[in-house]
């Protein structure tokens, strides 16, 4: 017989609760209980002699009292937008960069990107603000500010030393998460990049439980051709409707090699089952198109330079102007209006 997994937590119960740990009971759930997480766990008497009694009695209960602390925060911002793939090494980072860059091409457009890959935050390096440092005044924490209008805040601006690695569970990475989204002084702004993970796992259900009442305009899936990648996002697509997350469209990214000399494509990861065209068609969600591998973009990212400002007449800016002007029209946006014809 083939090993099974333990029956999974209620999906609604872990959207709702990411942080709070289920009670670790010390005997069986009793015929008339009235569940170890409810307002009367452990009060009930239902629970008189109960082994689980006291356990029920002491755990956390209700609703998170700082969800309206952060919806409060975040009533300056008007949309937020969260980076998504399910799969490692898809340029998520990369196209969060690109991305904000491109909005923030836009003077009085004021963009802000929020680094939750705790254990690999690679946003300051890619913004050039590497070795910048969180500073906090009596109103909050500020952002680090790339521009007059593009900020961002990152785990790696509390580090002592940059190549320390970040050795956490899930709790204490979720927690740094709710205090980015509590703490930090966003102010107003346009857009709020929440860059992910690759995965389906904590940080992302606490960002979508910390947002759900300020809103959640969507998420950007990001994708390479082949059929390697497609697999995780087709999950993390999954992760989003259980989630109630809207999918504002799929990007395939390194969609293929552009000689920076002649600007010639060739096709360097093969799409064998149609890449993510064919399976943003298969999920019924939008297309926002292909960007292709650039090694400038690459160069660009290791100086913390705007790709967008070197090389604006690239067919990788041509291809990004595009995408944001898909995602723009997503969310209710005139799109060009957000990002002018050049």
């Amino acid at each position: 017989m083939a090993p099974s997994l333990e029956e999974p937590e209620p999906i609604q119960d872990i959207l709702s609760n990411p942080l709070k740990a289920r009670p670790q009971l010390v005997a069986p759930e009793p015929e008339h209980c009235p569940g170890p997480e409810s307002e009367k766990a452990g009060t009930a008497d239902s629970c008189a002699g109960c082994p689980n009694q006291a356990i029920c009695a002491s755990a956390p209960k209700g609703p998170d009292p700082d969800i309206p602390l952060i919806a409060e925060r975040l009533s300056g911002v008007k949309h937020k937008i969260l980076i998504l793939s399910g799969k490692g090494g898809v340029g998520k980072s990369t196209f969060t960069s690109l991305l904000a860059h491109a909005f923030a091409t836009k003077d009085d457009m004021t963009i802000g990107i929020m680094d939750t890959d705790i254990c690999g935050p690679s946003i300051p390096k890619m913004m050039g603000v590497e070795s910048e440092t969180i500073h906090i005044s009596n109103t909050g924490w500020s952002p680090v500010w790339v521009a007059d209008n593009l900020g961002v805040m990152s785990i790696q601006f509390m580090l002592p030393n940059r190549d320390d690695a970040i050795i956490w569970r899930g709790p204490k990475k979720n927690g740094l998460i709710k205090q980015f989204l509590k703490e930090v002084e966003w102010g107003n702004m346009d857009f709020l990049l929440v860059d992910t993970p690759p995965g389906t796992s904590d940080e992302h259900l606490s960002v979508n439980s910390f947002l759900k009442e300020s809103g959640i305009d969507g998420a950007v899936m990001v994708t390479t051709p082949q059929e390697v990648a497609l697999l995780d996002v087709r999950k993390e697509i999954d992760f989003c409707k259980k989630a109630g997350i809207r999918v504002l469209g799929l990007v395939e990214n390194m969609s293929g090699f552009v000689c920076p000399n002649c600007t010639h494509e060739s096709q360097i990861f093969k799409a064998t089952t149609g890449g993510g065209a064919a399976l943003a068609k298969e999920m019924n969600i939008p297309f926002l198109g292909e960007v292709p591998l650039d090694p400038r973009i690459g160069m660009a990212c290791d100086y913390g330079e705007s790709f967008f400002d070197y090389y604006p007449d690239s067919p990788a800016c041509a291809a990004l102007r595009n995408v944001v002007r898909g995602v723009a029209h997503e969310i209710g946006l005139d799109a060009h209006q957000v990002l002018p014809d050049t």
